[in-house]
């Protein structure tokens, strides 16, 4: 490989404020360097354009929440579905969740027409401050991780003191502001199911203001000259209190369950559920739209600490992990980048 200078590649991308769709809107054929994957091997990748999971017989959790609330036997069994899915893959998919097609269709179309609209536009709110509401750049860890990611992303913090609407993009205001309700009412309906899960009351993480916030970061990956040299998003657990994802037709995400990635098809437990780390292929169609919907409140000055659920805790069942605030875990999160050493290990007793 010829030598060349890393930062000054890096800082001349981040620079052109187009992200990654602005290179291939250029007409590259072979990807910069600064994408190049050291670490892709034949294994690693086997399953890059294949449509099916990596062992057929793998069955991902799906939760069916049509008549959840009809009797008590119903939602029992729903909850103790989403007790096992959380235990054993710290990941499901759901059906009859309340969200219309119609929003879910607009959302990813809003998202789709933000980042293929004139680049003059895009760039009004390309940023590197994490701390604003509303944001677009490509890679937040572009300078902290060892290789930069195959996808541009509009990030927006939609509660719990959402952007006015006129800080909101023109092309998927609407569309966000309407995703945002919906999805904030499937997420108070999760909260209760995982709480429930673990043995305590349906308020309980409600109550601890677990879903006061959350933010949208809705990803664009353009299509890839050369796939199997890159990676979408690069293996991670997101640093939240769990994520809602929608994605649209085009496959990519997978998950690691069993020693294995695991393709998906269009989440505080003191250890006993699982955080399910992830990963996104590059892919030569496209472009591939996902929304993700963080509940978290990383952006709020509070103090409120967060551990191990007291009430979960006795002498045979001890805290792994001591307690932080969520700004202080993601911000250490945020400084290490994606693919690094999970950064729940550093809050480890």
């Amino acid at each position: 490989m010829v030598d060349y200078d890393r930062v000054k590649e890096l800082k001349a991308f981040d620079d052109t404020k187009a992200g990654v769709k602005g290179l291939v809107d250029a007409g590259i054929v072979h990807i910069p360097e600064i994408f190049v994957t050291p670490a892709i091997t034949e294994n690693e990748f086997s399953a890059q354009n294949l449509d099916l999971c990596s062992d057929v017989n793998i069955q991902i959790p799906i939760i069916d929440l049509e008549d959840i609330n009809k009797d008590n036997f119903r939602r029992r069994r729903i909850v103790d579905e989403v007790g096992e899915a959380c235990e054993t893959w710290g990941f499901f998919q759901v059906v009859n969740h309340g969200v219309p097609q119609r929003v879910m269709d607009e959302m990813i179309r809003g998202v789709r027409r933000f980042n293929e609209q004139p680049n003059e536009i895009k760039m009004g709110f390309y940023s590197r401050d994490h701390m604003k509401k509303v944001f677009f750049n490509s890679n937040f860890d572009i300078y902290q991780s060892k290789v930069a990611n195959w996808r541009d992303t509009l990030a927006c913090l939609m509660a719990p003191n959402p952007p006015s609407g006129d800080e909101l993009p023109e092309a998927c205001r609407e569309e966000l502001l309407q995703y945002s309700e919906h999805v904030k009412r499937l997420g108070y309906r999760i909260f209760e199911l995982v709480a429930e899960a673990l043995g305590l009351e349906p308020n309980h993480l409600l109550d601890m203001e677990c879903a006061k916030g959350h933010f949208i970061l809705s990803h664009y990956y353009p299509p890839c000259p050369e796939p199997d040299r890159t990676i979408g998003i690069t293996k991670h657990t997101d640093p939240d209190f769990f994520t809602i994802l929608l994605q649209d037709h085009i496959r990519g995400l997978q998950i690691y369950h069993q020693n294995q990635w695991i393709d998906i098809h269009p989440l505080l437990s003191n250890d006993k559920f699982k955080s399910a780390e992830h990963r996104v292929l590059a892919k030569h169609i496209g472009p591939r739209i996902s929304v993700a919907c963080f509940f978290t409140t990383q952006l709020q000055p509070f103090d409120k600490l967060y551990g191990p659920i007291k009430e979960l805790l006795s002498d045979e069942n001890p805290p792994l992990y001591k307690e932080t605030t969520v700004r202080n875990y993601v911000s250490y999160y945020n400084s290490n980048g994606l693919g690094a050493r999970p950064s729940l290990l550093h809050f480890r007793l």
